[in-house]
């Protein structure tokens, strides 16, 4: 009896203890569920947040491309803006809009008469138009007496809008000068000129458009202003 006794309370022991394992066993299963379960939204916030950064990325790269975008056009606006500053008027209309001397000197390679023409005695300071296409072409700083009854400057005020031709009219050859966007005749050069340049550019008042200094920034040529100071 009380070997039986002793068998059933090792037995009764043996149950107890399987009994803890498995509830231990479970309880482990279930900390490593709820572990995945704690993990998992982890990993979607980090995705989320992922997914947000690259699309704060993408905005960014939007607006830079706006902007970039804006710039060009921009750039394109005062192109077009220079483009109708020198934008040269058909034939017809030039010969509504000159008076008949200043027609026949820049489309017909005429003369205007010495001392007697609009600027060969003009002591103003400004500077000296095309009086086609309006680009800036001589000063007033570069303006000298010549004695010879034109416009005369010993260098242009932009070399690139002036352009140098033979011309072998009137049995010699002298160097014409023209003006490089409206092709209109401007004059000659000589070499008979006064210090820096030894150069003499006899200008026709005809083929000129005088801007004094205190309409400069008026007339749209606010930075040639800088020269007079």
């Amino acid at each position: 009896m009380k070997i039986l006794t002793t068998a059933i309370l090792s037995l009764a022991l043996v149950m107890i203890g399987f009994v803890q394992v498995q509830s231990k066993s479970m309880d482990e299963k279930m900390d490593k569920t709820d572990d995945m379960a704690t993990s998992q939204p982890m990993k979607h916030d980090d995705m989320k947040a992922k997914s947000d950064e690259m699309k704060m990325k993408h905005d960014d790269m939007k607006m830079k491309s706006d902007d970039m975008m804006k710039d060009d056009d921009m750039h394109m606006k005062k192109d077009e803006m220079k483009m109708d500053k020198t934008s040269i008027p058909s034939d017809k209309e030039l010969r509504a809009r000159l008076t008949p001397l200043q027609y026949k000197v820049t489309r017909q390679d005429g003369t205007e008469p010495p001392f007697n023409n609009t600027y060969w005695n003009n002591h103003e300071q400004g500077i000296y138009v095309d009086i086609i296409s309006g680009a800036p072409l001589f000063s007033s700083t570069d303006k000298y007496e010549s004695g010879t009854g034109w416009p005369s400057f010993t260098r242009p005020l932009n070399p690139d809008q002036v352009v140098e031709k033979e011309d072998r009219s009137f049995f010699g050859v002298r160097t014409e000068i023209r003006s490089k966007d409206a092709d209109a005749h401007l004059g000659h050069v000589f070499n008979d000129g006064p210090d820096p340049t030894g150069l003499r550019y006899c200008m026709n008042s005809a083929s000129l458009r005088f801007i004094p200094l205190a309409d400069l920034e008026k007339e749209g040529y606010a930075e040639y202003a800088q020269f007079f100071k």
